[in-house]
């Protein structure tokens, strides 16, 4: 049995990890029969946003582990807690969590900057042959990280600008459906759109399928 660790963001599309996503994701692999690790990084999110007006809440502060135990129903670790010889790949769900918690792309753009806990355990996770997929936005981490070095071939869709920061990072952006996946087996990397492209919630859910497959695939 595979062991997959998903690192979220938060929760909530506006401030942590895309929920229809993670939900989609954590779903696939139990239908992989894949063993999950749920874990998020620890310290604060960049803000907190009132998802019914849609606007930053005031005064609010939230921890991304505590918010995200919210989506893992309580069964979460810390990141720096998880040890990299344990499990076969790594999958990012989406949402904006993973470009204001994760990193700092939301602000900062292409010079953004990696949540610590966040680039070494993904940078152990290469080092070590491990699959790693992202979903959504969540590839900018990925350009970010190895784009420099490994020039991997990402996608987050067809959206024009945030395809060309990816490219600036050093990463090649493929544009891709969103139901579907772009693989770079070279870097064994696998990622798909989810909702920078989807429609509906029935098209993150044929993506996240198709991610999750593939990322079985990758697995050494």
């Amino acid at each position: 049995m595979k062991k997959v660790a998903v690192v979220l963001s938060g929760c909530g599309v506006f401030d942590g990890s895309e929920i229809h996503e993670a939900c989609a994701a954590l779903l696939a692999l139990h239908r992989a029969e894949a063993q999950v690790v749920i874990c998020a990084p620890t310290g604060p999110q960049l803000h907190v946003v009132d998802h019914l007006a849609g606007e930053p809440a005031e005064g609010e502060t939230r921890d991304i582990l505590v918010e995200s135990a919210r989506l893992a129903r309580g069964e979460i670790r810390p990141l720096a807690e998880v040890e990299i010889g344990d499990i076969d790949a790594v999958l990012l769900p989406g949402g904006f969590g993973a470009a204001k918690n994760l990193c700092t792309f939301a602000v900062d753009g292409e010079n953004c900057t990696v949540h610590p806990e966040v680039e070494s355990f993904l940078r152990k996770a290469h080092a070590q042959g491990k699959a790693i997929g992202a979903m959504c936005i969540a590839p900018v981490v990925l350009a970010r990280i190895f784009g420099a070095e490994l020039k991997p071939s990402l996608t987050i869709g067809n959206d024009p600008v945030t395809a060309a920061k990816i490219n600036q990072m050093g990463a090649n952006h493929i544009e891709c459906a969103a139901e579907e996946t772009v693989v770079d087996e070279g870097n064994n990397m696998v990622t798909t759109p989810a909702y920078m492209s989807a429609g509906n919630i029935g098209e993150v859910f044929d993506g996240a399928a198709a991610c999750v497959e593939k990322l079985m695939g990758l697995c050494r």
